[in-house]
């Protein structure tokens, strides 16, 4: 068997978001051989948003483009990019840590996770079946496709308001169907969305199935106050129901939270010396483009100095 190429750093981040990228400025600011994995395209999730207005200094920006200049930002010190990497295994636990790839074997003296986080899944019958034919967790990517159909947003939150509102540009109608009674977005989004002629609520309700033929044509609800059961005729499905960690690579390794993020201290320690973690993949109270970015810079640091304290006492020893 041939064996793979080897590649050897001094902080490797894992993700390549607003935390990652971040990471990526100050390890490799710090002097630290720094390289960026993402088994994705770069950007993270903001790649996918309409744009941000709540980063300081920007007061409204285009998503992608501002991830743009924060790749370009780890590019001027020099980070190494990985994107589109199949990554086979992580061993965290070693003195140093390693990545394997389908054809590389990265090693380093630290790892900062910055893997983010994905949309929750509704799990009700069709939701599978008919995605990308119907059922779609990007309002940004495919809302033009549905120009003048009928429209179901699922959530009560900031992204499920703001990406209802953003789907009235092209559906003749948006239903924002949400189990609570009342709204978890922040006031000013939900004005936007209250103010929106387009838009109607369904409160106290949750999906139970989506159907159709060859693409989403209803889909079912019921009130949970009185159980009953109706159906909306509506082209497509938008879920916003929260987020779960991608932390599947670390099971086993890592002390997850009872949610399922990684548990780190206010330095983004996880549980494993040498290790750190960032952004939305992590235990943190607010899950924002800033303290993303935030927590980046906090791991490189706080990865900075362990690898700098571990190489003095091995120098001392020596």
């Amino acid at each position: 068997m041939e064996s793979k190429r080897e590649y050897i750093y001094d902080v490797i981040i894992l993700g390549a978001g607003p935390a990652g990228f971040s990471a990526a400025v100050f390890a490799s600011r710090g002097c630290m051989k720094t390289a960026l994995i993402d088994t994705n395209c770069f950007g993270g999730q903001p790649s996918n948003y309409l744009e941000i207005e709540n980063y300081p200094g920007y007061l409204s920006s285009n998503s992608f483009e501002l991830m743009e200049k924060f790749e370009r930002h780890a590019d001027k010190f020099g980070a190494d990019k990985f994107p589109m990497t199949e990554i086979k295994r992580v061993n965290l636990t070693s003195e140093i840590k390693e990545i394997e790839t389908s054809d590389a074997l990265f090693k380093a003296k630290s790892i900062i996770i910055a893997t983010g986080a994905a949309p929750k899944k509704l799990n009700i019958p069709g939701e599978t079946e008919f995605k990308c034919r119907g059922v779609s967790y990007c309002a940004v990517c495919d809302g033009a496709f549905y120009k003048d159909k009928v429209l179901a947003v699922i959530g009560g939150g900031n992204s499920a308001l703001e990406e209802a509102v953003y789907l009235t540009k092209f559906a003749k109608k948006v239903y924002i169907i949400h189990r609570r009674n009342e709204l978890r977005a922040d006031k000013i989004v939900k004005d936007r969305a209250l103010n929106n002629e387009k838009i109607e609520f369904i409160l106290n309700t949750v999906p139970t199935e989506i159907s159709g033929s060859n693409s989403v044509e209803k889909i079912k609800l019921k009130n949970v106050n009185s159980n009953d059961i109706f159906e909306l005729e509506v082209q497509g499905v938008f879920p916003y129901i929260g987020i779960e960690p991608n932390v599947d690579m670390f099971l086993g390794q890592l002390k997850l939270t009872s949610q399922g993020f990684i548990e780190t201290d206010i330095n983004m320690q996880t549980s494993i010396e040498g290790v750190f973690a960032a952004g939305d993949v992590r235990n943190t109270p607010l899950r924002q483009v800033i303290t993303a970015a935030a927590d980046g810079a906090c791991s490189a640091c706080s990865a900075v100095k362990y690898i700098e304290k571990s190489e003095y006492i091995k120098s001392a020893v020596n």
